[in-house]
């Protein structure tokens, strides 16, 4: 279950594709398919939302997200409430807030970068070439977490490789 950036950014470098791969099904709640819509999502985010694929859902919630969620924007706020209600295998979020609202209410998730970092591990995407791709976009990295990505990235294919000689 997606909020709009997560989702945005893997539209942005053509790697949305990856989240069926991972999760199968993706539901999003009515606010985040509204913000994807919105005049100022880049047009390549507008024009993918405007023919979602079959893998991608839109789930109204069955109650209103609790007061305890009113300081988060809506997309974000009514994803933690659907994951709660459906009790969801993971959420994706990378905004701060409602990471750590998230973890409160000890629910899973996943950020952008985790979702291509699993996408590596099971080798659907070249992670240098799809971080590089997402550095090209108004994404923020930390540069250090990119060096310790790509250690990692690079550490798990030289194992591979030994493995396979």
């Amino acid at each position: 279950m997606p909020t709009t950036t997560p989702l945005n950014y893997l539209i942005l470098i053509n790697h949305a594709d990856v989240l069926p791969q991972l999760f199968g099904r993706v539901l999003i709640p009515p606010a985040v398919f509204e913000e994807l819509q919105q005049p100022e999502t880049p047009q390549p985010v507008q024009a993918w939302i405007a023919r979602p694929p079959a893998w991608l859902q839109v789930r109204s919630l069955r109650y209103r997200p609790d007061r305890g969620l009113e300081y988060l924007d809506p997309g974000e706020r009514e994803a933690i409430a659907l994951a709660e209600e459906i009790q969801a295998d993971q959420l994706l979020l990378d905004e701060a807030e409602a990471r750590r609202e998230a973890a409160r209410r000890k629910l899973p998730f996943i950020g952008t970068l985790g979702v291509l970092r699993e996408a590596a591990r099971r080798e659907i995407v070249d992670l240098p070439t799809t971080l590089a791709q997402l550095q090209a976009t108004t994404f923020y990295i930390d540069p250090q977490l990119i060096r310790s990505l790509l250690q990692e990235d690079a550490s798990r294919k030289k194992k591979l490789s030994g493995e396979q000689e």
